[in-house]
């Protein structure tokens, strides 16, 4: 069954690289995302997850093609650990001047939230925490896709 997706969570994928400056520092009040997600170790394994099946998507390949898988597996979990209102800090760059040159468009954006969902379906997380958590990540979204 094929799930249909908000537009305003579509738009929050971005988060998948780095973090924005304004939100390297900030922690959510709250915990419940990150304990749903399955503490540091569950997302951990999620961006594991996450990571294989990037490379494996002939859409967005191309832009992983010579990641440092450890690296950036170990960055977007500081990352979400950090946006779920985990103990962890984001210390990566930010997402504008990593991204300004890889002319993403849309499209590609799109198909980095497909693979994402596939990942949380396969670790099992809920529908509302992935939900939740794409809410937290919305605000990352604009430094990624090309104008």
């Amino acid at each position: 069954m094929r799930r249909v997706i908000p537009a305003r969570l579509l738009a929050c994928t971005g988060f998948v690289i780095c973090t924005s400056a304004d939100a390297q520092n900030n922690h959510p009040a709250d915990d419940s995302v990150y304990q749903a997600f399955g503490q540091k170790a569950g997302i951990q394994a999620l961006m594991e997850d996450f990571f294989t099946r990037l490379q494996a998507d002939q859409r967005i390949a191309p832009f992983f093609k010579d990641t440092n898988r450890a690296n950036l597996v170990e960055q977007l979990t500081e990352q979400l650990c950090q946006e779920g209102g985990g103990p962890c800090v984001y210390k990566g760059a930010p997402m504008g001047p990593v991204h300004r040159d890889l002319d993403i468009r849309k499209e590609h954006f799109n198909a980095l939230v497909e693979v994402l969902q596939q990942s949380m379906d396969a670790k099992g997380i809920a529908f509302s925490a992935q939900n939740r958590m794409l809410a937290r990540l919305a605000p990352m979204h604009r430094d990624i896709i090309t104008p």
